[in-house]
C-alpha cells in the first residue's frame, strides 16, 4: 500500500513512517508543510496520514490540503490526525458523504495495532473516527436532537458504526448476532432519514445527519 505522511513534528513523522513500513507498506512521501502535503496527496496514494495543523500558519493547512485533494480525487483515503477533538473538522471531513475518511487523536498512535487498523479501514474506503471524537459528536446537546428517536441500543450501534466498525465487529463488541446488528443499522438509517445507497456511504451519512441537525 502506498502511503503519504504529512506531519511537521520530526519525531512523530519519522515514527509514522517507520510504523507504516513495519506493517509492510511503502511510504511514498513524508512531508512537513501544507503545500507539500497537497502536492503529495495529488499523486493519489492508497492512503494518507495528515496532521490538521501544518506550516506555514499552523492552523488547518493539513485539513484544507486533504479537502482540496478529495475534491480533485473523489474518495481519496485520508486519515486526519489532531491533538484535540475539533468537531468542525470532523464535520467538514464527512460533508461529502463518502468513505475513506478517518479522524484520530495523536495519542492513538501509541497503540500501533489499533492505529494501523484504522489506517487500513480508511484505505479500504471505510471510516475510522476516534472514539473520543464520536463521544463528543453524539453527546453534545442540540436544539433539535436527531437521535431522539433512537433507543439506547441503537445509539450504541451508531457510535460503533461511526468509529468505522463493521457489523461483524459491532456484533462482537455488543455480544449480539450479526443479524441483530443488521436490523439495528437498518432501523437507524430509517429513523435518521438516510436513503438507500452503498453501505459505506449510508454509515457516513448516518453520522452526518446528526451533525447537520444544528447547522
Amino acid at each position: 500500500m502506498r502511503v503519504v505522511v504529512a506531519e511537521d513534528l520530526f519525531l512523530l513523522r519519522d515514527g509514522l513512517v517507520r510504523l507504516a513500513e513495519a506493517y509492510g507498506h511503502t511510504v511514498v512521501a513524508a512531508v512537513d508543510t501544507g503545500p507539500a502535503a497537497l502536492d503529495a496527496l495529488r499523486t493519489g496514494p492508497d492512503v494518507a496520514i495528515v496532521d490538521v495543523r501544518l506550516p506555514p500558519t499552523y492552523t488547518d493547512e493539513g485539513l484544507q490540503a486533504a479537502l482540496t485533494a478529495r475534491r480533485e480525487l473523489p474518495g481519496l483515503p485520508v486519515l486526519i490526525l489532531s491533538q484535540h477533538v475539533e468537531q468542525l473538522y470532523a464535520r467538514e471531513l464527512l460533508a461529502d458523504g463518502n468513505g475513506g475518511i478517518g479522524y484520530q487523536l495523536k495519542d492513538r498512535v501509541l497503540d500501533a495495532g489499533q492505529f494501523m487498523d484504522a489506517v487500513d479501514r480508511v484505505a479500504a474506503g471505510g471510516t475510522a473516527l476516534d472514539p473520543t471524537v464520536v463521544a463528543k459528536l453524539l453527546g453534545r446537546p442540540h436544539r433539535a436532537d436527531p437521535l431522539a428517536a433512537l433507543t439506547e441500543r441503537e445509539r450504541s450501534v451508531l457510535e460503533l458504526m461511526a468509529e468505522g466498525l463493521s457489523n461483524t465487529a459491532i456484533a462482537g463488541r455488543l455480544f449480539l448476532s450479526e443479524g441483530a446488528i443488521s436490523k439495528y443499522t437498518t432501523t437507524i438509517f430509517a429513523k435518521l432519514g438516510v436513503g438507500a445507497d452503498t453501505d459505506t456511504n449510508r454509515r457516513v451519512r448516518a453520522v452526518l445527519a446528526y451533525l447537520d441537525a444544528d447547522r
